[in-house]
């Protein structure tokens, strides 16, 4: 958590931009390991959900369509911009639609979600998914934390489901909120990056502003 502080981003898995991840920074007893009995261990993706939950950090598929954590310092600035970017919202459309049944509820996993959405049948995963990515690449969706299934005995197993909400129901309008103009917020999060990543292509940091 001290080093998202301190870099403001950063994407859980490769971002296409060497070093930049969770997942290379980590020492290597931290990264996902399979044992002979088929077995599995990875602390990085199980302190997914502890550093989500402790506030200081937003996390969701933000980075080219893949998860990393912003912190709550620099989230303004790129919620700012991000949405500044995104298409208004009709009122017949399915994102509109997925966004008013998320606020009905508050929060909910993805998969009921995706139900209550009426998102059902042969291929349809897919389809919702894809939604629900562009909306978090949009800044309107993120994680709220962790849901795990568990075994006759109590036991947390699996990969877990993202308890989705939105960034205004977890945090607040006014942590959205920046003084800056969208563009003002643009050129802080260059320069932040430029800095941060000096050896980014200019492309690679365009990605990462969005």
């Amino acid at each position: 958590m001290a080093y998202i502080e301190e870099t403001g981003f950063l994407p859980l898995l490769s971002s296409g931009i060497a070093g930049f991840s969770a997942e290379e920074v980590v020492s290597d007893d931290c990264r996902y390991v399979v044992f002979p009995d088929g077995g599995w261990d990875w602390p990085l993706w199980k302190w997914k959900g502890p550093i989500v939950t402790s506030g200081g950090f937003v996390y969701g598929k933000f980075f080219a369509s893949k998860a990393g954590f912003i912190s709550r310092e620099w989230w303004p600035d790129f919620y700012n911009y991000r949405r500044s970017q995104a298409p208004a919202l009709t009122a017949d459309s399915i994102e509109e639609a997925i966004l008013l049944t998320l606020q009905e509820h508050g929060s909910l996993i993805t998969r009921e979600l995706r139900a209550a959405c009426g998102f059902d049948g042969a291929g349809m995963r897919s389809k919702f998914d894809a939604y629900i990515t562009r909306l978090q690449m949009q800044c309107r969706i993120v994680t709220e934390d962790f849901v795990y299934p568990t075994d006759k005995h109590g036991r947390e197993y699996g990969w877990g489901w993202s308890l989705l909400t939105t960034p205004e129901a977890l945090y607040g309008r006014a942590s959205c909120t920046s003084e800056r103009t969208p563009e003002e917020s643009h050129d802080r999060l260059l320069t932040h990056f430029t800095k941060l990543l000096p050896h980014a292509t200019p492309r690679q940091l365009k990605r990462l502003i969005g």
